[in-house]
């Protein structure tokens, strides 16, 4: 595959065969993927091939291996002239997202309380692939929390107004069906609203060390040695089991729409069809279970605080990175209406767009930008003049698949190390750990750098872990 370097921390792959658009990856030489077993840039190169694609198939600097897209893709098609859905473009987990709360506390008032915190954040924070919630729901109550998302729950007492203000789609997104959700899906999203799950997710507590923008960063809320707490979930087993119906019902009704693929996994049909409206709507329903989810776990670590430390906690920002988007953007001098897929890939907004709310509108949307355990995380912000339809990277991103981490790593001696460094962790299994270890993904620097570097959005802090609770 041929692959050209196109301008700082850019590359591009020029199109050949079925592309209908070339390939863009930003990245710096190391983030390049190169690894044998390592198809995202292959990706890149198929996405390039649905119906309807504009402009580019995009790639962030955490971009790795993933479903049909790759992890850290992203692709805007166009409505109007046949653009297509493709829930491999969303992901499995709709809507994961990225929550950052800022305590009333610093560093060093924080430290006496932090093991006492720890163990109240993991015995109140149910996690792991099993059912287990902060709030049980009946099947009335979990409709109407896929039509009125985080909104609901603040209204049924689970948060305040100002949480919804600092929420992408201010907590709700529009559109929501819950007959579009299958009973199985809906089954397996009973028993867990405000859950963490398994993976990847996290409750970490966290101090800001570095402070780049003071605007920015006041705008936010954050100052240095602050303390915060991030949260990475998503739609669980709702969000999956919607994922896997709507994949076998595009695959099978492909055909009849003339849509040829190079890999199934990319299964997709037009926007504008039967199907592709209903995903959209059973997508918005788990986008709204997801942000009810992550302001959920929000009150735990309201609760926790308060017992524990004696502070609050406020929201500073949440936001998705596996979305499909209705967007209107510019494209070679015209106004279209596109469905832009962030898979991995979080959205950007630049300063002065109207969908910020008031408070941040002079200095862009927050990008939360976790890292991986021992680690650091970023919160970025949205730059004018941003590429790939305002997006940017959501996360360190995978260079070690999870069997091949837990060969190389020992979840006790992790533990161990993590615990020498003054990090605390509650983790629910030792594989689970090892899964995840830091060596497992890309430096979280260098993916933050490449972001800046090519103009995807600009650091505001980075913040350190003081402790985790882990899926």
């Amino acid at each position: 595959m041929e692959i050209v370097e196109d301008g700082p921390f850019r590359f591009r792959i020029p199109q050949h065969g079925q592309m209908r658009v070339p390939g863009v990856v930003y990245a710096s030489h190391e983030l390049l993927p190169r690894t044998f077993d390592d198809q995202a840039l292959q990706q890149v190169v198929n996405v390039a091939t649905l119906p309807g694609i504009v402009t580019a198939s995009y790639a962030m600097p955490d971009v790795h291996w993933g479903y049909g897209f790759p992890i850290g893709g992203v692709a805007a098609t166009d409505v109007a002239t046949g653009g297509v859905v493709s829930p491999g473009g969303v992901g499995f987990d709709i809507s994961c997202g990225v929550r950052l709360l800022a305590a009333g506390c610093d560093r060093a008032a924080l430290a006496s309380h932090l093991p006492a915190l720890m163990d109240v954040l993991g015995h109140r924070t149910p996690r792991g692939t099993a059912h287990g919630a902060v709030w049980h729901v009946g099947r009335s109550e979990l409709r109407q929390i896929l039509e009125g998302g985080a909104q609901h729950a603040v209204d049924r007492g689970h948060g305040v107004r100002r949480d919804l203000e600092r929420c992408e789609d201010e907590g709700v997104l529009a559109g929501a069906e819950p007959d579009r959700v299958s009973e199985q899906a809906l089954e397996r999203g009973l028993g867990q609203v405000g859950s963490l799950g398994s993976g990847n997710h996290f409750l970490e507590v966290q101090a800001v060390e570095t402070v780049y923008l003071e605007d920015a960063a006041r705008a936010m809320g954050l100052s240095v040695g602050q303390v915060c707490v991030m949260i990475h979930c998503g739609s669980r087993g709702l969000g999956h089991q919607i994922c896997t119906d709507y994949v076998r019902t595009m695959d099978q009704a492909m055909s009849r729409h003339g849509i040829t693929l190079p890999d199934r996994q990319l299964a997709c049909l037009p926007v504008d069809s039967p199907e592709g409206r209903s995903y959209l709507s059973a997508m918005a329903a788990a986008a709204n279970y997801a942000r009810a989810n992550r302001q959920l776990l929000s009150e735990v670590v309201r609760d926790s605080f308060e017992a524990v430390v004696g502070c609050g906690v406020d929201l500073v920002y949440d936001i998705s990175h596996n979305m499909a988007k209705m967007e209107t953007h510019r494209v070679e001098g015209a106004e279209l209406l596109l469905c832009v897929h962030r898979k991995g890939a979080t959205r950007a907004l630049p300063p002065g767009h109207p969908d910020l709310p008031p408070d941040l509108a002079e200095v862009g949307q927050p990008v939360l930008v976790p890292g991986t355990m021992g680690t650091a995380s970023y919160v970025m912000v949205g730059t004018v003049g941003g590429g790939a339809f305002h997006s940017t990277c959501h996360g360190a991103g995978r260079v070690r698949s999870r069997h091949a981490a837990m060969r190389e790593v020992n979840g006790r001696e992790l533990r161990d190390d993590l615990e020498s460094h003054g990090i605390a962790v509650r983790g629910t299994t030792l594989r689970g750990l090892a899964e995840e270890a830091p060596v497992a993904y890309k430096d979280i620097d260098a993916v933050a750098r490449a972001s800046e570097g090519a103009g995807l959005c600009r650091k505001v802090a980075r913040l350190v872990p003081l402790g985790v609770v882990k899926g």
